[in-house]
Order: C-alpha cells, then structure tokens, then sequence
C-alpha cells in the first residue's frame, strides 16, 4: 500500500513539473494566434486600400487618363514592396542613428522572422513588417493625385522610389522607429504625419513642380466616372478600418476604440463637408460625399486610438468642412494645379487630425498616450505642431529638391501632344473604354 502511494505521489511530482516546464515554454513563446490573426488581416485590409485609392483618383480624371491614373496606384504595390524588403523596413525601424535613420540591420530582411520584434511582442516581427509594407505602398501612391493627367509613368516610377527612400523612410522612423518626432512625445497613432502630411505636402510640391494641365482653368475637367470614384471611397473606408485599428497591433479593446472613432470621423467627415457645400453652392454632391468621408478618414488617422468617440465626431466634422475650405478658397488663390487635391485632403486634413490630437488625446482611451490640451495638458499641442512643421518642412523641401534635380535629367512630363491625345494612349497604348 505504502509502495502504491509513493508511486502515486510521485506521478503527481512529475506530473506538476511536466506542466510547469509547458507552461514555461508557451509563457517564453509570446505569440498570440488571435493577435497574429488580426494584423495579417489589416494588413490584407490596407492592400485593398490601394486598388481604392486607383479607383477613387481613376473616376476623377478625364477618360483619356484613367488607365493611367489607376496604374499609379498598382505601380505603387510592386515597386514598393521590393523597396520595403530591400532597405525601406531598415531604414524605417532598424535600432535608431542619431533620432534621424533606422541602420542596416535589417537590410534585406535579415533577422526579421517568426519570432516577436521590438515593436509588438504578440506577433512575429514578419507580420509586424508586412503590416507596415502597406502604409509605405499607399503613401506615395496618395501623391499620384497631385499630377495626374500630366506625369511620365516612367518617372513617377524612379520618383516613389526615391521618395520612399529618403522621405517616407525617415519620417517614418522619426515617428515610430525611435526617432525624434517619437522620443518628444508627440502622438500618431496610424499615420497622420508619417503618412498624410508627408503625401499631403509633398503632392503640393509635386504640383509646382510639374505646373498646371494643358488647359488648366479654361477648359472644363469634370469627373468622368463618379460611381467608380465612390465605390473607390467606399474601399478606402473599408480598409482603413484595418489601417487605424490594426495599429494597435492587438486585437483587444484598442483595436475595437480605434475601429469605432474611425467610424464615427468618416461618418462625421460627410456630414461636415455636405453641409457647408449646400450652404455655399447650393446642392450637395456626391463627389462632395466621397471627399468628405475621406477627409474624416485622413483626420482621425492620428488620433484614433487616443480620442473618444464624441471627440472623433468633432475631428471628423471639423475635416469636413477645413479640408472643403482649403481645396474651394486656398488652391484658388494660390494658383495651382492640384489635380486630384491630395495636398487639400491628406495634407491639410492629416495636419488637421495631428493637431486635434494635442486637442483631445486622451490617457482614459490609451493609457499608453498622453493627454491633450482638454484633458488637462497644453504640452502635448505643442509637441504635435513640432511635428507637423518638421515633418511639413522636410517633406516638402526634399520632395521639392528632388523633382527640380529629376526633371532635367529624366523629363517629368509628357509632351503636350501626348497630353493632348490622352496618357492611355501614349504611356500605355490602351484605352480604358472602347466605343463600338
């Protein structure tokens, strides 16, 4: 009996170091399948995102230049994706250089595998550097908008490919990577700055650069296709529920805040830019809709994981109607030819969002966070319009450096007969409709 006990006991013993020692092991390993899951998912959100931007740009041109228009945005998914794996990723997260640049580490994804990175410790770092892919994709292809109708494809392909290296990358690493936009303190939760503002203001220079259309301001320009520019921002808005909650790079009560305030802005964003153009023109329109929900999109992007949901409703109706303001009276008085208003909508509505964030940021959302300037705490606003200057002023001097030293040796624009005949034709030899 004695001896039947012992050996009992003794199963147990092993049984309880058995357990102990698996349970070491999954508590060592701290991979989350849900969390895994759901990044993988956003991110596969914010590829959608980039057919919807070609969609929503590819509606508001003219017919001879849609095929082109939305290949900008496809081009984008190719050229960047192999930027990002080489160097971009690196560049952009690798441990910091002087709270300017990423280093080498990472340089053709070396040590970037299953296991968890530095910046989310429930996920592979694979996933955390996919995820990321798809912000590098879009944000040039947002700058694809400012010179529509007028670009070479072959430069505006070498011209994302420099600009994502020595624009996106350090800007993103300023922010996120360790950087000295991160290491003030100031907020961006998805990309207001490191992705909005730095397309915003750089498609602002780009249109400079490149001048006005043939015709700009004498001949009429209307949208060709509106249901394509709608069902465009209608894809965007699905996607960047993967943009802005996926950031919180778990699938937890983060996630589901950021997925509401997102929202509520884009909801909002509508209502605000409706209203005032019915009050200014008239009538409301529905490519005055598809922008706005875009606008609210754009402004909540900062804040979404630190505002509340009554707080994006401010943001996304104050979107709605500044973003309405700057592309109706601003680019009229300042002359230039933005065609698709990507500075007026990403750059002046992600400038917008940063600063609401120093406004209504707030530690009862994300204790992770800080708070703004109502919820006690003027310090933040500050450290946003840092943010929104330094990132501004680089993003446009380079950008502006950049295009004024390609011009000369590649050409930026096509001829005027090729812009009179249409970029489809010209650039592509095809044409998006045929008449039979």
């Amino acid at each position: 009996m004695t001896n039947v006990v012992q050996k009992i006991f003794a199963v147990l013993f092993l049984t309880c170091i058995s357990s102990t020692a698996v349970y070491a092991a999954e508590a060592a390993s701290t991979i989350s399948g849900a969390d895994t899951a759901w990044i993988l998912v956003c991110s596969a959100f914010v590829m959608l995102m980039v057919p919807g931007l070609a969609l929503f740009y590819g509606g508001m041109v003219r017919q001879k230049n849609v095929l082109n228009t939305i290949m900008y945005s496809f081009a984008a998914l190719a050229v960047i994706s192999i930027q990002w794996a080489i160097m971009g990723y690196s560049f952009a997260f690798a441990p910091d250089v002087g709270g300017v640049i990423g280093s080498l580490k990472w340089l053709g994804l070396s040590g970037v595998g299953a296991e968890p990175g530095p910046y989310a410790e429930t996920i592979p770092h694979s996933s955390f550097m996919v995820f990321q892919m798809m912000f590098a994709i879009i944000t040039p292809a947002i700058i694809s908008g400012a010179v529509a109708e007028r670009m070479k494809f072959s430069a505006y392909l070498i011209f994302i490919l420099i600009w994502s290296t020595i624009v996106y990358a350090p800007i993103c690493h300023w922010v996120w990577g360790g950087g000295w936009i991160g290491s003030m303190g100031a907020l961006d939760f998805a990309g207001g700055t490191v992705v909005h503002i730095s397309s915003g203001v750089s498609a602002l220079a780009a249109a400079i650069v490149l001048g006005k259309r043939r015709g700009y301001g004498r001949d009429h320009m209307p949208p060709h296709n509106l249901p394509m520019t709608l069902l465009g921002a209608g894809l965007l808005w699905f996607g960047w529920f993967g943009f802005n909650a996926g950031s919180a790079l778990t699938s937890g009560s983060l996630a589901s805040s950021a997925f509401v305030a997102t929202q509520l802005a884009a909801a909002a964003g509508i209502v605000g830019w409706l209203w005032i153009e019915w009050k200014q023109r008239g009538k409301p329109t529905v490519l005055g809709a598809a922008t706005g929900a875009i606008a609210g999109l754009v402004a909540i992007t900062p804040a979404a994981g630190f505002v509340g949901p009554m707080s994006a409703i401010v943001i996304g109706l104050g979107s709605g109607i500044i973003c309405y303001m700057a592309i109706s009276l601003i680019k009229p008085m300042l002359g230039y030819d933005d065609s698709l208003d990507a500075f007026g909508i990403h750059g002046v509505g992600g400038a917008w969002g940063a600063l609401a964030t120093g406004l209504f940021a707030s530690t009862a959302i994300n204790a992770g966070g800080a708070d703004g300037l109502f919820f006690g705490d003027m310090s933040l606003l500050f450290k946003q319009i840092a943010s929104i200057l330094g990132t501004g002023i680089y993003a446009f001097g380079v950008t502006y450096v950049l295009l004024v030293v390609l011009d000369p040796i590649i050409g930026l624009r096509v001829t005027e007969e090729e812009e009179q005949v249409g970029i489809d034709l010209s650039e592509h030899g095809e044409a998006g409709y045929t008449n039979n």
